[in-house]
Formats: structure tokens, sequence, C-alpha cells
């Protein structure tokens, strides 16, 4: 059985962006309650940050050193808590990742992204 060749690191990244760009296209024109209310946009969105989270991951060491603004250990502790439910999910701080967090957050990995080949 052959492994599959490592994946370009940078190629984690555009994965980011995509997710990004879904979760908040997916909470465009919502409030807290009815992005709450819709199991259906509250579950891709709780999926996509998992993603994120999950590609930071495979960011390798320096990469993440070399742009230590971007908040890798923040990413992956919140893939953390939201796949395993660590006492469950907050709705505040969950809207708050989505309206406060994810913005800023893309415009960094497009910036990244766009110093790579």
């Amino acid at each position: 059985m052959s492994e599959r060749p490592e994946r370009v690191w940078y190629f984690y990244i555009d994965d980011m962006v995509v997710c990004a760009e879904k979760v908040l296209g997916y909470c465009a024109g919502l409030d807290q309650q009815a992005f709450v209310d819709n199991a259906l946009v509250y579950d891709a969105t709780l999926r996509n940050l998992e993603i994120i989270g999950e590609a930071a991951t495979r960011i390798p060491q320096d990469v993440r050193q070399a742009h230590s603004h971007i908040p890798w250990r923040m990413l992956v502790a919140t893939r953390n808590r939201l796949i395993h439910g660590y006492l469950g999910i907050d709705n505040d701080t969950l809207w708050s990742i989505v309206c406060d967090e994810v913005p800023p957050l893309l415009a960094q990995l497009r910036i990244l992204r766009q110093q790579q080949p």
C-alpha cells in the first residue's frame, strides 16, 4: 500500500479561506437568534470552523512562527472544543467567533496565501 504524498502547506491555507468564506456566507444577514434557530446553518458553520482548526494543525511550525499574528493556537483550540463538545457549545461565544474573529482571520489568510506561489 502506497502512502499519499504530503500536501503542500499552503493548500491548507486555501482550505481555511474557503471555509471562512462559507461561514461568513452562511451567516450573512442573520442575527444570533436566527443563526441558533437555523440548524442547517448552525451545523454547517460548526463544521467549517472545525475544518479551519484542523487545517491549522497542518501548517508547519516555522510558518506559524513567521506569521504569529494569525491565532493558530486559538484556531486549534476552538476546533478541539467544537469537535469534543467540551461542556457544550456556548452560542454567545460561537456567534462572537463568527462575527468578530472570522472576518479578520479571512483577511489575514488571504494575505498569507497571496505571498505564496
